[in-house]
């Protein structure tokens, strides 16, 4: 439950686009002064009257002063809604603070009133939204661009310049500025960012690229078919305003009451003082009515769960995806970086004749040693894990997406595409040894030696270790529907929702389609999380109900478009996820339920003089304190994920696979 406060209201009268005048900020820090000074001066009161009998004067002037500070918000927002007409739990609030001033009971006063500010702060949403998004994608696409003139010169201007037909050179390491067709050149693509493909896609004179994309290698020359905001980032960047304003407001439970009961108080107290005109009864009905139990029903359970959910590394920015995350019944996950490494690694190592794996290792690594090409990196990762020594490369060359040539020992060694070995002389039918599918995903390349092919290595992005674990632990916490989606081809996705056991596999998917599948399976129902890492998915992740990034690998723009990240990639924290909101949403519902039967009881002693209005001030503290414990067990949730540590997948699915396929399965640890 959120209490309506100065800032609230001083927004809500400003409009939506408040936020960029600046007094949000300085609202927020004079409120933030008031209720720490107010909880000293509060504090400061118990300490003093528990220490000096005779300091009662100072304590009761300390708590004074902390009761109207915490409490003056609450008094003002109270009278405002009065003059809007509308009725709720700061009325009540507001009359349990005047009624326990009336009684003397300062302390009181200031524990109420600081605990409906508590409500408040701990309420407050935290996400940047969708401006910070939009920081985010703009970096990704080029301030400048390298446009060719007629006399084929190169001139440097600003990428919102261009304009469609427009040709501009693109050099290796570059962000690709616009949408376009290569004209001439060809080069290694990282679409990551737009198709969620794992791989880099080899790309010819002819072949479309995207913006913010990025050139690997080589040097191209890109027609301009797309420009602004008309390319697929502008696209992405539209679809996250689109979806992030089709998001409801969450109604609180308890303020769709609060216009009934604190009316009823208020009659209760009248009837009261007419039957036995004792205001001391009077005052008792209105202190032990003070909801603080409800009050402190939701932020409670809520500080103990984010509690528990930072210490496993999960960001929550919004506190009410806590409970709606245990109203999901659908998870939709994206492949790459998600589910999947989002890194190649070395998956099988087929030497050819009397090679060796080690020895097919040794020269496969030591001829791509200075290559930036991720086949490179990912054969100098497993030749230092199985701890190959490498041989320094002569006369290196590369040709940008085909391979890499260069002298070994004292001989010619070729790496790379097949073609590429062909084109260099290896008249081998070396192919018909390969028993892997290209278009599941994996990537090949060739190793000849003196004129010979001696083997082929096969690479692939790598599921994490836990991703299988962690869906069988979403089924049995009772989602019904679990999906994945990808950029990436068809027959990739469905490979690598087998290995995992995802039933449902949708792959060739741009943001766009994503978005659609997403609002399709909210159609029909179901609750929608969706768990992604890269700007492709932050689209969709804003159309969830909630939004779950991979934060420790996933983009910036995708951590803002998301409410929730995974700060440490560990999948089993989704159904711990899950576990925590059902296990806060019933918390917050023992505490109502408890606070229910304390205010009936309460109510109905002080009614009939059984409490006076210290007895009632006691009563509503111990109250407070039972609902607080009673949230507090929430902290000590998921203590057995603490030290969970997922093994690295790709040495040992590499050696796994290897050891299906004969000779490859030679390779240990440590080769010799």
């Amino acid at each position: 439950m959120q209490v309506t406060s100065l800032l609230s209201q001083h927004d809500h009268e400003h409009g939506p686009d408040c936020s960029s005048c600046g007094h949000d900020h300085e609202h927020a820090s004079v409120h933030l002064w008031q209720t720490m000074v107010g909880v000293v001066c509060v504090l400061n009161a118990f300490v003093v009257d528990w220490a000096f009998d005779a300091a009662h004067t100072v304590a009761s002037a300390s708590a004074f002063i902390g009761a109207i500070l915490l409490g003056y918000p609450i008094v003002v927002t109270a009278i405002k809604d009065l003059k809007r007409g509308h009725l709720s739990i700061n009325e009540l609030v507001a009359i349990a603070v005047l009624a326990a001033f009336a009684s003397g009971d300062y302390k009181t006063a200031g524990v109420v009133a600081f605990f409906m500010l508590l409500g408040e702060i701990i309420e407050t949403r935290t996400a940047e939204g969708a401006r910070a998004s939009i920081e985010s994608l703009i970096k990704l696409t080029p301030t400048k661009a390298r446009r060719i003139k007629a006399d084929k010169s190169e001139e440097e201007v600003a990428a919102s310049q261009l304009a469609i037909g427009d040709v501009i050179r693109i050099r290796p390491g570059d962000n690709v500025a616009a949408d376009g067709l290569i004209v001439n050149g060809q080069g290694s693509f990282n679409q990551a960012t737009i198709t969620g493909e794992s791989l880099p896609v080899d790309k010819k004179q002819g072949d479309e690229v995207f913006a913010g994309t990025q050139n690997l290698t080589g040097v191209l020359e890109i027609k301009v078919s797309r420009a602004g905001t008309d390319t697929t980032l502008g696209r992405v960047r539209e679809l996250i305003l689109a979806a992030e304003k089709t998001k409801l407001p969450i109604m609180k439970i308890v303020d769709q009451y609060m216009g009934l009961y604190t009316p009823l108080v208020l009659v209760i107290g009248a009837l009261v003082w007419a039957f036995t005109h004792d205001l001391n009864r009077v005052i008792a009905v209105l202190v032990v009515s003070c909801p603080c139990a409800f009050i402190l029903a939701t932020p409670t359970a809520m500080v103990a769960a984010l509690s528990a959910a930072a210490r496993l590394g999960i960001l929550i920015k919004n506190v009410a995806d806590i409970e709606a995350a245990a109203k999901i019944n659908a998870f939709i996950f994206d492949k790459t970086g998600t589910l999947t490494t989002g890194e190649l690694a070395v998956s099988r190592l087929m030497p050819l004749g009397d090679t060796k794996p080690a020895e097919l290792l040794r020269i496969a690594a030591s001829a791509e040693k200075y290559s930036n090409h991720p086949t490179a990196k990912a054969l100098a990762l497993i030749a230092g894990e199985a701890g190959v020594t490498l041989v320094e490369p002569q006369n290196f060359a590369e040709t940008a997406g085909r391979g890499v040539k260069a002298d070994i020992g004292g001989t010619k060694v070729f790496v790379g595409r097949a073609q590429w070995l062909k084109d260099n002389g290896i008249k081998d039918d070396f192919e018909k040894s390969v028993d892997l599918n290209e278009t599941e995903g994996w990537s090949l390349i060739f190793v000849a030696r003196d004129n010979q092919c001696i083997g082929w290595v096969g690479l692939q992005d790598q599921t994490r270790a836990e991703a299988k674990e962690a869906l069988t632990e979403l089924r049995e916490a009772g989602v019904r529907r679990i999906a994945m989606v990808s950029g990436d081809r068809q027959p990739v996705a469905t490979r690598v929702a087998a290995e995992i056991g995802c039933e449902e596999a949708k792959g060739e998917c741009l943001p766009q389609n994503k978005v659609e599948f997403v609002r399709a399976v909210k159609a029909k129902g179901y609750k929608v999380a969706v768990i992604g890492d890269g700007v492709n998915d932050a689209p969709a992740l804003a159309a969830g109900d909630i939004g779950i990034a991979m934060g420790a690998a996933g983009s910036e723009v995708a951590i803002h478009s998301a409410t929730i990240a995974l700060m440490n990639n560990d999948l089993r924290r989704l159904p711990f996820l899950v576990k925590l909101s059902r296990s806060t949403r019933a918390v917050i519902n023992q505490n109502f339920l408890f606070g229910v039967l304390f205010i009936i009881v309460g109510l109905s002693a002080a009614a009939f003089g059984y409490l006076n209005p210290i007895i009632a001030a006691i009563l509503h503290n111990v109250g407070s304190l039972i609902v607080i414990f009673n949230s507090a067990r929430l902290v000590r949730k998921g203590e057995e994920l603490e030290h969970y540590h997922p093994e690295t997948t790709a040495p040992t699915s590499g050696r796994d696979a290897g050891s299906r396929h004969g000779a490859a399965g030679q390779l240990t640890p440590k080769i010799a």
